[in-house]
Order: C-alpha cells, then structure tokens, then sequence
C-alpha cells in the first residue's frame, strides 16, 4: 500500500509535458473544405497527439506558403498547382500531406447563357483571380476545342468570381470551387454549370494540400499532425451527421444554407490517409507545366512532395 501511495504521489508531482505549439494558416476563411482540421481541433485529436495548433485565416489568400517559407508559420493550407510554381520560384516548401484529393476547380458559365461548349467561349470574356496556373488551366481547356488562349480574353475579377459572372463582366469564370460558387450563385439569383477541369484534358490534382518549410519542419511534429486529421476524417466518414454539427458549431456561418450545402458537395473529396502521397498524380501535373511552358524543367517529385512517415 506504502508502495501504491509513493507512486501515486510521484505521479502528482510530475508535471505533465507541454504540448507542442504549430500555426497553420489556412488558404481562406473557415469553411468545409477545412473540416477536419476544425474537427481535429474540437475533438481534442490535436491534443491527443500532445499538440497545440493554432488555425489562423490569413488577411491575403496568397500569404499562406511565404509565411511557411519565410519560417513563420509551420503548415499551410494551399493548392498543388501553385505549389509547383512556388517551389521552382525557389521558395523552400513542400507538401507533407493531401486535405483535400480531387480537383475543386470548375470553369464555371450561366446555366442558361450562350456557352454550351467550351468551343463556345471563342471570342468571349473568362474571368479569374490567380495569375499563372489560371492561364494554363484555360489553355489547356482550349487546346482541346481547337481553341487557344489568343480566342479569349483573360479578365482578372480578383476574389469577385460570382459577381462577375452574374453581371455579365464576363462570360464565364475559372478558379471557382465547384462546391462553393455554384450553391453561391444559386443563393445570388443565378444559376450555373461547371465544367469540370480533370474532365476537359487537365491531369488530376490534389486540390487543397498541407506545405511545410522542407529546412524548417519537424517531421515528428507533422506526422502527428497528419494522424489527428486522419483520425477526424475518420470520424467524419463513421458519424457524418454528428460531425456536421460540431463543424457547424465551430462558427456562426457555418450553419447557414452556403456552407450546409457546401459541407454535403465536400464530403466524399477528402483524404482518407492525408500523408499518403501519389507519387504519379506530382509527376504527372509537372510534365503539364513543363508543356504549358510555366516551367523550364520538371523536376523530381521528391523537391515537391514527400510522405512525411516515409521521410523518417
């Protein structure tokens, strides 16, 4: 018994270890496409992993990999196709895990205008908000309808995608989330149809992605990062229905009729093991850079993206 209450007092005198800190920024506001990192967070996953992560939403989409490569942050949520660029302009990232895996991006027209084909939008007005991967996505879009980008006109909207399609600023939009901007359309008093990129002659991409400072990180600290997001979207899959109401929850936006319908169009796209890499799927989108002329060489994928359980 002696023995018993020693140990017990032991234990009561060691402090407990103080959870690691990580900041992740990520590529926008909150929204589904974020879910199991709100879940991981709410569930107490992060904790579990002895972690204490810090989700911040950046004032600028494009601030989240410069933080990372600039060493203050440790993760960022961000896009494979801009990943590529960022990491042959020389900025020290790469990808360490997959939030979400198909492509989101949709070239998006009014349901009821005058494009009904892709060959339909010679002499017409596409709207978009990054510059680069943008360009070559539309042209390789075109390449297909015998078209090519000299047949259009590129109109930098900014963030306004839906605004300006709505208006009539343009004729059609690329860059808009084909789970997001069509309900928002929709929800604004229109009505639009998306092609969708991967189905017009575009490689298949890991939309959203997990970047790290490849000088920076700490692998240990990533790979139980990965398994607290692997472990919520788990649970997402296993208890859909309580899922969606602690992520609704977790904001008061998230509960309204934009990001509802959005949840249920996110649901099925995202990783089920996060840190699992397709080695094929990088190989495969850089020779489509190379080819589009947006980079000089495609490099190893081994420069752009890495399991980091494999890595160790």
């Amino acid at each position: 018994m002696k023995h018993l209450l020693t140990a017990a007092l032991m234990t009561l005198a060691t402090p407990a270890l103080a959870a690691d800190d990580m900041t992740l920024m990520l590529d926008w506001f909150v929204n589904p496409d974020h879910a199991p990192i709100v879940l991981a967070q709410e569930k107490g996953f992060f904790a579990d992993e002895n972690l204490k992560v810090e989700i911040v939403a950046p004032a600028d989409p494009a601030d989240p990999p410069k933080l990372v490569a600039a060493g203050r942050a440790d993760l960022a949520v961000t896009y494979q196709p801009q990943l590529h660029l960022q990491v042959h302009e020389g900025l020290p990232l790469v990808r360490v895990g997959t939030l979400v895996g198909t492509p989101l991006n949709c070239l998006m027209v009014k349901a009821d205008g005058p494009v009904k084909t892709i060959a339909d939008l010679k002499g017409r007005k596409i709207g978009f908000s990054v510059a680069g991967v943008e360009q070559a996505v539309v042209g390789a879009l075109l390449s297909r309808a015998g078209l090519t980008q000299d047949d259009v006109e590129m109109v930098n909207v900014n963030w306004s995608l839906t605004p300006a399609l709505l208006s009539g600023q343009v004729d059609a939009t690329i860059g808009g989330y084909r789970n997001f901007e069509l309900t928002q359309m929709r929800l604004a008093g229109g009505e639009g149809r998306c092609f969708f990129v991967e189905e017009e002659g575009l490689p298949a991409y890991d939309e959203l992605i997990f970047a790290a400072n490849r000088d920076r990180m700490d692998p240990d600290r990533i790979n139980r990062f990965m398994a607290a997001i692997e472990r919520a979207t788990q649970y997402m899959l296993n208890h859909p229905e309580d899922a969606q109401k602690e992520f609704a929850a977790y904001a008061p936006d998230l509960s309204d009729e934009l990001n509802t319908q959005a949840w249920a169009d996110t649901f099925g796209r995202f990783a089920i093991s996060p840190a699992a890499l397709d080695h094929g799927r990088y190989a495969r989108f850089e020779t489509f850079l190379k080819d589009a002329g947006l980079i000089g060489e495609a490099w190893p994928v081994e420069r752009l993206a890495i399991d980091p359980g494999a890595a160790q």
